[in-house]
């Protein structure tokens, strides 16, 4: 997993005074699952559409399989496929008939389209649905009917934008085999999405907040860089303890963590020890205060802090 299949150079977009994307420079590689992730209005979708040739660049350029996404859009277009948030298939038309007429705008023959929906079919179990309608569909189903029109001209690199989200988590984990297939069949993956227990799947993991590419590195990498440590806190009346908290010096962050707090603090400032000493000094006590190992989503949202 070494070629590059993917880059940009201090990539930008602007709509007016908005910087959508920021400089952002990025790298993937032929056969990686590569998950972008970062808050509402991060810039995740508008880096997608400037890679699929959708939207120019206000600055910088970008490559897909070695063409320019500019110069060379519609080679760009004939590599990839792209899977956008809303459904866009017919909702009108069966199964069937939206695979036909996506056949038909990729101009796929009828000896290869037969072959190739019957696999596609076959892989996301969707043959027994083949005649219901798209609109009587659910939203699982929608989105592996989607993701079938999309490979159908055999894309090299698929992107796709939060294609899970509001799918019931077993609809979720079934697309993540499917594209975890079509990783072996050397499909090369860039995704959006707001699902931290996604990224822990991806190969890498770019983390974009204001347009800017803040850190991207293997999910395991980012745990073990981060300098900050991370405290699991139980104690009685965990929102008037994470007020009191967020306010203390070397605190980076305090969110509630299901009934619990997690928190991270500069060991060069603070520590744990003084932290929860001042809880119960407080009267917010007791508090009892465990290093853990950060998950994917307590690492997101340290950064997303850190970089205010």
């Amino acid at each position: 997993m070494s070629n590059v299949i993917i880059k940009t150079h201090n990539l930008t977009r602007r709509f007016g005074e908005l910087t959508a994307v920021d400089n952002l420079n990025l790298e993937v590689y032929s056969g990686e699952i590569f998950g972008l992730v970062g808050p509402d209005g991060a810039g995740k979708t508008t880096t997608l559409r400037l890679l699929c040739g959708l939207l120019d660049p206000t600055e910088g350029e970008a490559w897909v399989d070695g063409h320019h996404v500019v110069k060379e859009t519609e080679k760009v277009k004939d590599r990839i496929g792209y899977m956008a948030q809303r459904f866009g298939l017919y909702t009108d038309l069966t199964v069937n008939e939206n695979m036909f007429f996506y056949a038909d705008l990729f101009g796929i023959a009828d000896a290869e389209r037969k072959e190739r929906m019957s696999g596609l079919l076959k892989m996301t179990r969707m043959e027994p649905f083949r005649k219901r309608r798209a609109g009587q569909l659910s939203g699982g189903m929608k989105q592996k009917l989607a993701l079938m029109c999309t490979l159908l001209h055999h894309p090299k690199i698929l992107f796709l934008d939060e294609p899970t989200t509001g799918v019931d988590p077993v609809s979720r984990r079934d697309f993540w085999i499917i594209l975890h297939q079509l990783v072996k069949e050397g499909v090369t993956i860039f995704i959006t999405t707001t699902y931290m227990d996604e990224a822990e799947r991806c190969n890498r993991v770019g983390f974009i907040r204001r347009g800017r590419m803040i850190h991207c590195n293997p999910p395991d990498a980012m745990k073990m860089q981060i300098e900050e440590l991370c405290y699991e806190i139980q104690c009685p009346d965990r929102r008037t303890a994470k007020g009191f908290l967020q306010n203390q010096d070397g605190v980076m962050s305090v969110e509630p963590f299901g009934s619990a707090l997690h928190l991270f603090l500069s060991p060069a400032v603070t520590s744990a020890l003084i932290l929860e000493d001042a809880v119960n000094k407080k009267g917010l006590g007791p508090a009892v205060f465990k290093q853990i190992e950060p998950s994917l989503e307590d690492i997101f949202i340290a950064m997303s802090r850190k970089a205010v």
